[in-house]
């Protein structure tokens, strides 16, 4: 498996400090976080893309894949949702990046038939600029469809090679999903694995990795066990946690942490 680590991490860092940890530390790639706040997002000129990706290339380190925002699920009419994908698809292509991340996002009025139908109705017609970019599409177990039954119903309907999973190993928790289950719904469909670590249900700040409830040893054991061969990526969400402790201190300490989990499950 490979490592990476996402830059929502490091709110605001410049690309070029953000390889420099990536190399220092010894991941293997990066999840950009795609949204204005940030170096990198939709709304970046071609130059300024091609630079990006000329940087990562030359320091060896790969852009993992785009954590956007769109809501495919949400009420509304398509076409916002669609064209916020489509943008973030095609950032994705300029950067040579294999993924980008969308959420469920349903509303609280949505019954889940519907909102399960709207999801897949969006992520069918996107899936395919998806398949002539050569970008996969990832629906995150987040908010409304947090578990990996609930991410199956939508992904189920979609059927499209050009959309998959992105499994958040804190929502799964959260939602009374065993590890087991998760992957056994998502393995079909998964692009990358998000790790993290909290200290209880009630409390979600960030910790390092290891020092929390998140059930991590178990997970990449289950991986390793199936012969699962992709992403890692460490989701240490300081952007929401002002309190949390600097990433930039914590990357060395968390790479030894998952390569020693991956050398115990081999």
């Amino acid at each position: 498996m490979k490592l990476a680590f996402s830059t929502l991490g490091v709110p605001g860092l410049p690309m070029s400090d953000v390889v420099r940890l990536a190399a220092t530390h010894g991941y293997h790639g990066v999840e950009l976080r795609a949204h204005p706040e940030e170096p990198v997002h939709p709304g970046i000129g071609l130059t300024e893309r091609a630079d990006v990706a000329a940087e990562f290339k030359a320091a060896g380190i790969e852009i993992l894949g785009l954590a956007g925002y769109a809501r495919v699920a949400a009420p509304g009419d398509d076409g916002p949702v669609l064209g916020e994908i489509r943008a973030l698809l095609e950032l994705a292509r300029d950067l040579g990046a294999p993924f980008i991340r969308v959420f469920p996002g349903a509303g609280p009025d949505q019954g889940p038939e519907e909102a399960d139908a709207t999801a897949a109705r969006r992520l069918g017609t996107a899936a395919e600029y998806a398949a002539d970019l050569g970008v996969r599409i990832l629906l995150e177990t987040h908010d409304s469809h947090r578990t990996g039954a609930d991410a199956i119903r939508v992904l189920g309907l979609v059927g499209h090679r050009q959309v998959g999973s992105l499994w958040d190993v804190m929502h799964t928790w959260l939602g009374g999903e065993q590890p087991s289950s998760t992957y056994a719904a998502l393995s079909p469909y998964l692009g990358y694995v998000q790790v993290k670590d909290i200290a209880s249900a009630d409390d979600t700040t960030p910790l390092p990795l290891g020092s929390g409830v998140l059930p991590l040893t178990e997970c990449v054991e289950l991986l390793s066990r199936e012969g699962w061969d992709g992403w890692l990526c460490w989701e240490y969400e300081k952007r929401w946690y002002e309190s949390a402790a600097p990433l930039e201190g914590l990357l060395g300490a968390g790479r030894e942490h998952l390569a020693r989990l991956l050398n115990e499950s081999a």
